[in-house]
């Protein structure tokens, strides 16, 4: 899983300035998605419901816009996870890289089902200081299992290095396994290989004053790197064929990033912000160089990867997901079905059923035909009221089965504009 990053950001999905060779190679001989999207536009939403199956609405922590430090809430390690379900079916489970689904001592990725963890718990890091907060701070956030350690590279790297390693102790011990890899690439600050001196120079960890198109490249490119040597980890073991690897992101992009043709970026509900590129690779099942017009979201992994390991879900907490299997292995048409979001922040609110969606952001009520109007230009309400009234009670109606809204989460926009002139009336209230 990529962090923030665009669903045209890869070579195989537009991108013209770079070639992603090795996530595009999973293309080729693998799925790619073209209706695929995050559950949340914003990152630690998005992770509650890929490790639960389950609409983030349902639990506390899903309700944060992301996870702060401000409320202490986290995954509850009683519910049932990916990890915890595969783990009581026989597989070896690691999360390696990011975590940001709340603190110890209450809370983390060996209270929810992971057998080893490595890498940071909050929502993002240092690239070469490993830290939360900036050069000179006591912030550092690197831990194996739940000690916290001090080791020096750039994250990106030393993430595809664990990785690597935990590959190949799996394949020696002819172990089935679950391994999350969760980059922090491409995710502010804006630090790529060679550029350690802007760790010292940045005054924030966001970075407002930093990056660049060529810096972001890099960045994009050295993640591409790290997939490459966990495919080539795979070879090696000779497990590949045999084992599923899925890439995509945990929302849409942010800055830098490429999203077209889509508008909207991060924290935003129009399609820029949640659509997201994904790809799945499993040689023994999925037919090469497969398109899957499938409309997908993060919770259907759970459900898809249970399928695939002859795992069952816990029937105390029904999943959400829709197991993708049928659409991939056996060519079945895609399913149709509806996708509610929700987004704290100017109180939007979405929902997508066939071609159709319905958005609200700061009380204005939208209806487009995200088909054939990718751009959420043409706002349909007064053409097709009979459908946009129907998608309103339909959201109300799933509305009244999630967790109610709080108004003392956190949450905001991608930025103010006093710091990004691309958002001018977005004012600090």
């Amino acid at each position: 899983m990529a962090d923030d990053l665009g669903y045209a950001d890869l070579s195989c999905y537009g991108r013209r300035e770079y070639q992603t060779a090795n996530i595009d190679s999973m293309a080729a001989s693998g799925a790619r998605f073209t209706q695929a999207y995050a559950n949340s536009a914003v990152c630690s939403a998005t992770r509650t419901a890929l490790i639960t199956g389950r609409y983030q609405y349902r639990l506390r922590c899903g309700l944060e816009e992301p996870i702060t430090g401000a409320n202490d809430v986290g995954l509850p390690p009683e519910h049932p996870t990916l990890p915890s379900l595969l783990k009581k079916a026989g597989y070896g489970t690691t999360l390696i890289g990011k975590w940001h689904l709340g603190r110890l001592p209450r809370f983390g990725p060996l209270q929810s089902g992971y057998d080893r963890f490595w890498g940071f718990r909050g929502g993002a890091l240092d690239y070469y200081t490993h830290q939360s907060g900036i050069a000179g701070t006591h912030t550092e956030d690197l831990w194996d299992q739940d000690v916290p350690i001090h080791q020096t590279g750039y994250l990106t790297d030393l993430l595809g290095d664990r990785a690597t390693g935990t590959i190949a102790e799996y394949a020696a011990g002819k172990q089935p396994f679950l391994l999350s890899l969760h980059f922090n690439a491409p995710h502010w600050p804006w630090e790529a290989p060679g550029d350690e001196a802007e760790s010292r120079r940045i005054r924030s960890l966001v970075d407002r004053d930093g990056g660049s198109m060529k810096t972001y490249q890099r960045m994009v490119l050295e993640m591409d790197l790290q997939v490459g040597r966990v495919l080539g980890a795979l070879d090696s073991a000779g497990i590949a064929n045999r084992t599923i690897v899925i890439f995509t992101s945990d929302n849409g992009g942010e800055r830098f990033a490429d999203t077209w043709p889509f508008t909207g970026k991060k924290t935003e509900l129009l399609e820029g912000g949640l659509r997201i590129p994904a790809l799945i690779r499993w040689p023994e099942r999925i037919p090469a160089g497969r398109i899957a017009e499938q409309v997908g979201i993060s919770m259907d992994w759970m459900p898809t990867l249970l399928a695939a390991a002859g795992a069952e879900p816990d029937p105390g907490y029904p999943l959400d997901g829709m197991n993708l299997l049928p659409q991939l292995t056996a060519s079945a048409a895609p399913a149709p079905r509806k996708l509610f979001w929700r987004y704290h922040y100017n109180a939007q609110r979405a929902l997508r059923e066939g071609d159709m969606k319905y958005l609200r952001i700061a009380g204005n009520d939208f209806l487009f035909n995200v088909a054939d109007d990718p751009l959420e230009r043409a706002n349909l309400k007064e053409r097709q009221p009979g459908v946009f009234e129907r998608l309103v009670a339909d959201y109300e109606a799933w509305n009244a089965t999630m967790l109610p809204d709080r108004a003392d989460v956190s949450t905001g926009p991608l930025g103010y504009s006093d710091e990004l002139a691309d958002h001018f009336g977005v004012v600090r209230k």
